[in-house]
């Protein structure tokens, strides 16, 4: 084999090299994905002289396939909304978390456009929606007027 053609064969080992030592590392962890390969043959060809009588090549690299599926989306939860009215809205928000949604809105009922900051001084005055509508996370809409305002509780 000649220099160029042992330079050629060497090119190609060094780009293939890398490429086999990543897909033999891993994690033993079942949780992260499986890396499927894929194998595809490079016949390399080295120049031939008088001197040499056969060409050289290299067969069957395998290559990680590096298309992984995406995973699939979650399918929202959706759960019964639980009657919140007259309930202070700590209270409320923690109902509607017991029932498996973690977020909820909440607005001043006033009009006054006040945040509810220390939701255990504010007291729920409506609910949208109405208690039993299956509702998933950022639904639940309780409009809340401070402790000791005019309510209809």
């Amino acid at each position: 084999m000649t220099s160029s053609s042992r330079s050629r064969v060497h090119s190609v080992l060094a780009l293939a090299l890398p490429a086999l030592v990543l897909a033999g590392c891993g994690s033993t962890d079942s949780a992260e994905p499986e890396v499927r390969t894929e194998v595809r043959t490079v016949t390399v060809e080295a120049t031939t002289t008088p001197a040499t009588t056969a060409p050289t090549s290299i067969e069957r690299i395998v290559l990680p396939d590096t298309t992984a599926p995406e995973p699939p989306a979650a399918e929202p939860v959706l759960v019964a909304m639980p009657p919140v009215v007259c309930m202070n809205l700590q209270t409320a928000q923690n109902a509607i978390q017991a029932a498996g949604v973690f977020y909820s809105r909440s607005v001043d009922a006033s009009g006054a456009s006040r945040m509810q900051v220390n939701d255990s001084n504010w007291i729920v005055v409506a609910q949208d929606p109405q208690a039993g509508v299956l509702v998933g996370e950022g639904d639940a809409l309780l409009s809340a007027v401070k402790i000791g305002e005019p309510n209809n509780c």
